[in-house]
């Protein structure tokens, strides 16, 4: 059965396939959505638009040494399929396989067009209905929808985060590697590596890299909060007591307690949580690698995100002799080395540049609105799903009896605006003008506590600054 035949229709006007929905990336979020539109919507014709040949999204674009969350599984994964392996914090590859068992144990495989990545997308008020412009396999397709989902991710799949570095891309003579794309025939055994960077990537790359690598060095212009946790799932008692579903389901509820606990005790007695943290690294240190400065954050805990170490591999590499940290600017590179500003000299072959993403809603798709191109960027979201101004586009489909849903701000509103991501991480900042913002009131406002937001979700009104047509 043709892919036409199976997923859509011909308007029988225009010789357009025409869809209900369509669903843009075939990572957590697009599956997700496709779950949810077949279960309470299964009348609608949708399909997903994924534009490389496999399903996982960022699981299956990374492959960089130790690839795997930053967050536990259990909460991570879907709850309509638990998360079912022993891990709580699991690879790159196990959450691909995931990802794929997941979308075949509904048939969503079957709604996949893949290598087909959307170039434009064009509202028309006339036909009610978006107009996409779709680069397949040697042709060029046109789609029609009635909705457009993007569940594309909030980054630049083509073109990483480039870090200022004084030097490194004019002077160094090794290998200069980017983890978005990592070269699968690198050789960095018996290498010294320079990892930039102190977030969730470097901390996972420095215990990878440490296996086979001379030595590798994480070197950062400030710390972050570092927490070990066990990383074994299913040991627990109910795990012995409960069915296997029970099980999963105390597993998922577990950990987003654990969490906003932690987020909110932190928050509320930030010198007690920063002195609890720093505590249990000091224990995890070998006695050549100093607290200070290395592991003293210049901000509060969760005014960015704490990232975890499974098992504390990340310490385990250090004690080992394997791995070290150096904290300080950049004055300069040269061939072999990376120079600090305090006189420090890094000897490297290979330089990881794991400064964060290119943050970008929507890719590189170009929208427009009757002809006039907008930007996502410079709209509000509603409920953090829908944009300002912006007609049946957005992250989760759920409105019946209508053709358009426009999210409108009120006239006369004075809302303030605000970072979608509550974190003061320095590529949060310099992206604020590439993702839409919240606002300070009603709908608009960000997401911050998983069980309010969970609430609102399911019991907060759905017509509150919204135009139905």
């Amino acid at each position: 059965m043709s892919q036409k035949m199976e997923n859509g229709h011909d308007d029988g006007q225009t010789g357009v396939d025409t869809f209900d929905i369509l669903i843009v990336g075939a990572g957590i979020s697009g599956i997700n959505t496709a779950h949810h539109v077949q279960k309470s919507l299964p009348h609608l014709r949708y399909a997903i638009l994924e534009g490389r040949s496999a399903i996982g999204g960022t699981w299956d674009l990374f492959r960089y040494p130790g690839i795997r969350s930053d967050t536990d599984l259990p909460t991570f994964a879907f709850a309509w399929n638990p998360w079912r392996e022993s891990q709580c914090v699991a690879g790159g590859a196990s959450i691909a396989n995931y990802l794929r068992q997941s979308a075949a144990l509904e048939g969503i495989d079957r709604h996949i067009l893949f290598e087909h990545r959307v170039v434009s997308a064009s509202w028309s008020s006339q036909s009610q209905r978006w107009q996409l412009v779709v680069q397949a396999p040697g042709r060029t397709v046109s789609l029609e929808a009635r909705f457009v989902v993007l569940g594309s991710g909030y980054y630049d799949y083509e073109e990483p985060l480039s870090p200022q570095i004084p030097g490194l891309y004019e002077n160094f003579k090794g290998t200069i590697v980017h983890p978005q794309f990592w070269p699968e025939d690198l050789d960095y055994a018996g290498k010294r590596i320079v990892v930039i960077g102190s977030g969730a990537t470097a901390i996972t790359l420095l215990p990878s890299l440490a296996i086979k690598a001379r030595h590798v060095t994480m070197l950062q212009r400030s710390p972050t909060y570092i927490m070990t946790i066990d990383n074994t799932l299913g040991n627990s008692w109910y795990h012995k007591v409960l069915p296997r579903s029970w099980s999963y389901w105390v597993d998922r509820m577990f950990f987003m307690v654990m969490i906003n606990v932690s987020y909110h005790c932190c928050r509320a007695f930030p010198t007690q949580a920063r002195r609890s943290l720093q505590s249990a690294v000091a224990k995890q240190l070998p006695p050549n690698i100093p607290l200070d400065p290395h592991f003293t954050p210049l901000y509060q805990p969760w005014d960015q995100r704490v990232c975890f170490t499974p098992d504390g591999d990340f310490f385990e590499a250090m004690r080992r002799g394997k791995a070290s940290v150096a904290t300080g600017r950049i004055k300069t590179t040269t061939a072999t080395q990376i120079v600090l500003t305090s006189g420090q000299e890094i000897d490297a072959d290979i330089v990881v540049t794991a400064t964060d993403l290119n943050l970008k809603i929507g890719g590189r798709i170009r929208f427009s609105l009757d002809g006039e191109p907008i930007d996502l960027a410079d709209r509000f979201t509603w409920r953090t799903t829908l944009l300002q101004d912006v007609p049946n586009l957005g992250f989760m489909m759920g409105y019946n009896g209508f053709r358009t849903v426009v999210p409108r701000v009120p006239r006369g509103s004075h809302m303030q605006r605000q970072s979608v991501w509550n974190v003061d991480a320095a590529y949060v900042r310099e992206a604020q003008s590439q993702i839409p913002r919240c606002g300070d009131v009603g709908p608009w406002r960000g997401r911050s506590i998983y069980a309010i937001d969970r609430m609102r979700a399911a019991y907060g009104s759905i017509t509150r600054d919204l135009e139905f047509v």
